[in-house]
C-alpha cells in the first residue's frame, strides 16, 4: 500500500463514495416507487420498470444485495481513508481520516442521494435496476447465504418470516390516498371515489323512500284508475299491493304492461299474470352490500323491511348510484318538491326531506347520526310537536317551524347563510 501513489488512493476513495451513494440512492428510490405507476410502466414494456418490478418481487434479496454492496464499499473506503491519513499525518492520522470520511459519507453517500431519490424515485430506481439485476445474479449465492443466516436468527428469536406486513389498505387509508392525490385526480372523479368508500357507512334506511311516499298500484282500485295510473307513471317499476302496502303482491314493470292497453277486454287477471315477486331488503343493509345484492339477484328495486317484516320503505338501484355520481338530473328545480329557495337566501324545506339528501345536494352539515328526516331531527331535539313560529338551533343552523300537523313538522325555514357568517366571524376572532 505504501507504494501506491496518493493520487490513486484519493481517486479510489472518491470512486467508492460515489458507488456508496449509488447503493443508498438505489435503495431509497426502489422503496419509494409508486407501485401502481411502476406496474403501469411495466405493462407498457418499459425495460427499467420491468427490471425494477422483478427486483421488488423479492425485497429481502434486494435489500440483502444493496446492503452487501454498500457495506463492502464503505469498509473498503474506510481502509483507504485510514491509509491516506496515516501517510499524511502519521500514526494519529486515522483519527482525522475517520472523522472526515464519516462526514463525507453522511453528506455525499447517504443524506444527499437518499433525499434526491425520495424526491425523484423513478430517476434513481429505473436506471439502477440495470446494474442491480445482473449484480443479483452474480452475487446470488452470497445474498442467499446472508438471507438464510438472517432467517435463522429470526427463528431463534421466535420471529416468523412468513408474517409480512400487509399492504392492504382499509377504507380510511384509501380515503387519505384519494385526498392526497387531489392534484392528480379531477375533482368530480375524486368525489365519486370518496362516495364509493362511503357506501359501507350508509345503509338503505338512509336513502330509502319512506313507506308513506311509496307510489304503487292498489289492486282494489277501479280498473280504469289502474290503467290511468300506469300510463301516467314517472317510474318504470311499481309495487303492487292489495288494499295497502303491507299486503304486497309484487312488482310490475310498466313496459311489460303496455301491450295490455291495446288489447280489448283486458281484465285485472291479465295484469296479475305479469307481476313479478317482490324483492325484500333488510333495513340495516349497507349500500355497498346492497349494490352487490342487486347485481346478484338481477333486481333494480327492493322493499325495505324491519326485523318484524314490516315494510319501511323502498330502495332502487338508481338511489344507490346517485350516492356515487350525484343526482342524474342537472335541472335546478329537481329539488323543488322538498326545497324552495327564498329571496332572502333562506330555504323552505319539507319536513319529510332526508337529512342526507339535504347535506349532499345543498352542501349543508346537518347531523346524520340518528333520525333520517328533517322532521325526525327536529322532533328528537325538541321531544315534542312544536308550534308554528318555534325557532331552534341545530348544528349551528337556525331553523324556524313554519307549518305543522298533529303528528309531524310539515315545513321548516332554514338560514344556512347565518352559519357561514358565524364561521367567518370565528375565523377573524
Amino acid at each position: 500500500m505504501n507504494d501506491i501513489p496518493l493520487s490513486i488512493l484519493f481517486f479510489s476513495l472518491l470512486l467508492l463514495v460515489i458507488v456508496s451513494g449509488f447503493f443508498s440512492g438505489s435503495e431509497t428510490g426502489l422503496m419509494s416507487l409508486n407501485r401502481y405507476r411502476l406496474k403501469h410502466l411495466a405493462d407498457k414494456k418499459h425495460k427499467g420498470a420491468q427490471r425494477a418490478q422483478r427486483l421488488l418481487e423479492t425485497p429481502d434479496r434486494l435489500i440483502g444485495l444493496i446492503l452487501l454492496g454498500n457495506n463492502m464499499v464503505n469498509i473498503l473506503a474506510s481502509a483507504i481513508a485510514t491509509i491516506i491519513g496515516i501517510r499524511l499525518l502519521g500514526d494519529y492520522g486515522f483519527i482525522f481520516s475517520t472523522i472526515a470520511l464519516t462526514l463525507v459519507i453522511l453528506v455525499f453517500a447517504e443524506v444527499t442521494p437518499k433525499t434526491l431519490a425520495a424526491m425523484y424515485p423513478e430517476r434513481f430506481a429505473l436506471p439502477s435496476s440495470f446494474i442491480l439485476s445482473p449484480m443479483l445474479k452474480v452475487l446470488y449465492p452470497l445474498v442467499w447465504f446472508i438471507n438464510l443466516f438472517t432467517r435463522l436468527i429470526f427463528k431463534i428469536l421466535g420471529i416468523s418470516t412468513a408474517a409480512r406486513s400487509s399492504h392492504d389498505l382499509n377504507s380510511e387509508e384509501l380515503r387519505i390516498v384519494v385526498n392526497e392525490a387531489s392534484t392528480m385526480i379531477p375533482h368530480q372523479h375524486q368525489q365519486m371515489l370518496l362516495s364509493i368508500l362511503d357506501l359501507e357507512k350508509v345503509t338503505v334506511e338512509d336513502i330509502m323512500v319512506p313507506r308513506n311516499e311509496i307510489t304503487g298500484i292498489n289492486l282494489n282500485d277501479d280498473w280504469n284508475n289502474i290503467v290511468s295510473q300506469m300510463s301516467e307513471s314517472l317510474h318504470t317499476r311499481l309495487p303492487v299491493f292489495q288494499g295497502d302496502i303491507d299486503h304486497i303482491v309484487g312488482i310490475i314493470h310498466i313496459r311489460h304492461a303496455l301491450h295490455l292497453f291495446h288489447k280489448e277486454n283486458t281484465e285485472l287477471e291479465d295484469l296479475k299474470q305479469i307481476i313479478h315477486d317482490a324483492y325484500f331488503v333488510p333495513v340495516g343493509t349497507p349500500l355497498n352490500t346492497q349494490l352487490l345484492n342487486f347485481q346478484k339477484a338481477r333486481r333494480r328495486i327492493g322493499l325495505v323491511v324491519n326485523e318484524y317484516g314490516d315494510i319501511q320503505g323502498l330502495v332502487t338501484l338508481e338511489d344507490i348510484l346517485e350516492e356515487i355520481v350525484g343526482e342524474f338530473t342537472t335541472d335546478p328545480s329537481a329539488m323543488s318538491k322538498d326545497v324552495h329557495l327564498e329571496e332572502d337566501g333562506s330555504y323552505l324545506v319539507d319536513g319529510s326531506a332526508t337529512v342526507r339528501e339535504l347535506n349532499r345536494v345543498l352542501g349543508w352539515e346537518l347531523p346524520t347520526e340518528g333520525p333520517k328526516t328533517l322532521n325526525g331531527l327536529i322532533l328528537e331535539y325538541l321531544e315534542t310537536i312544536p308550534d308554528p313560529g318555534t325557532s331552534l338551533l341545530i348544528a349551528d343552523y337556525p331553523l324556524e317551524i313554519v307549518q305543522t300537523s298533529q303528528s309531524s313538522v310539515k315545513t321548516v325555514r332554514i338560514h344556512p347563510d347565518w352559519k357561514q357568517s358565524a364561521k367567518e366571524k370565528n375565523a377573524e376572532d
